[in-house]
């Protein structure tokens, strides 16, 4: 069974941690620096997310489409939320094919250590759900 049971849960939690992330002290200028629009699809649930990670500020936009995104990826909403809980190695995921990608991945990989930071606000972020569960 997925983890998230509907692409609003996708919203608050994943694109949750990217709002977090846009105010965070260290990772917020890193990520701003990387110049860059990424699209995100998911499955299981159904779901997509768009990250403008340009100067002045990170935006997420919940539901996002940008066709002329820089970097998309595609992977599962089940995949996403092991990488922000810290056991999900995203590169692996590339090279093996369970996380898909179009445009300058290397881009991304380089943002990756950037995101080390907010794994724990994730796991805060979940924390309700993940006992709710028990």
């Amino acid at each position: 069974m997925a983890y998230f049971n509907n692409a609003d849960e996708v919203y608050q939690y994943i694109g949750g941690v990217f709002r977090a992330a846009a105010e965070h002290a260290e990772a917020g200028p890193k990520l701003q620096a990387a110049n860059l629009t990424m699209q995100v699809t998911y499955t299981d649930p159904e779901s997509s997310l768009t990250i403008i990670m340009k100067d002045p500020k990170v935006e997420v936009i919940d539901g996002g489409n940008d066709e002329n995104a820089d970097v998309k990826l595609w992977m599962s909403a089940d995949t996403a939320d092991k990488f922000w809980r810290g056991e999900y190695n995203l590169a692996i995921g590339l090279a093996k094919g369970k996380v898909k990608a179009k445009g300058p991945a290397s881009k991304i990989l380089k943002l990756v250590p950037a995101t080390k930071p907010l794994f724990p606000m994730y796991r805060d972020l979940v924390a309700e759900k993940d006992n709710a569960a028990v």
